[in-house]
């Protein structure tokens, strides 16, 4: 199995469960590779996407942003379309993020820096509070899932 090169700013393809592709940007990588911080859009491209297809796209147009394994793209599940010429982290903000422990009723935000892998700092937030991304790691089956069913 050849691994796919890419890196921060390179855009993929996710394949959809009922057909077609959402496509995603690699906006930040853990040093030791594994956990990439992805941006990712609609619409469906029933066909692969293209450079040109991506390079419009903003962090703006995102339907979600995660923190995922990188496995789908180093060995091609996830197609790497090409990359952002120029590729500038300051364009692609990393969000804050939020844990809960429902058991509890207690919650954490998680603020990330350059590391998707390791968070820098947590502190506690109120239980209800929402606007934030959940501080869940996304295996690619789940990214693939959630996806599908954004843009269903």
């Amino acid at each position: 199995m050849r691994l796919q090169p890419y890196r921060e700013g390179s855009w993929f393809a996710i394949p959809l469960r009922n057909g077609g592709y959402a496509t995603g940007l690699v906006a930040r990588l853990s040093p030791q590779g594994k956990v990439m911080l992805a941006y990712l859009f609609g619409p469906i491209h029933w066909t692969l996407p293209t450079l040109a297809d991506v390079q419009p796209l903003t962090a703006g147009h995102a339907l979600k942003v995660i923190r995922t394994g990188d496995i789908a793209v180093a060995n091609g599940r996830w197609p790497v379309i090409g990359n952002t010429l120029g590729f500038q982290r300051s364009d692609w903000p990393v969000p804050m993020f939020i844990r809960r422990a429902d058991a509890l009723k207690r919650a954490w935000q998680a603020t990330y820096g350059d590391d998707p892998a390791k968070p820098e700092r947590e502190v506690s937030v109120p239980y209800d509070t929402e606007g934030l991304e959940s501080d869940s790691l996304f295996g690619y089956g789940s990214a693939e899932l959630l996806m599908t069913k954004l843009l269903e």
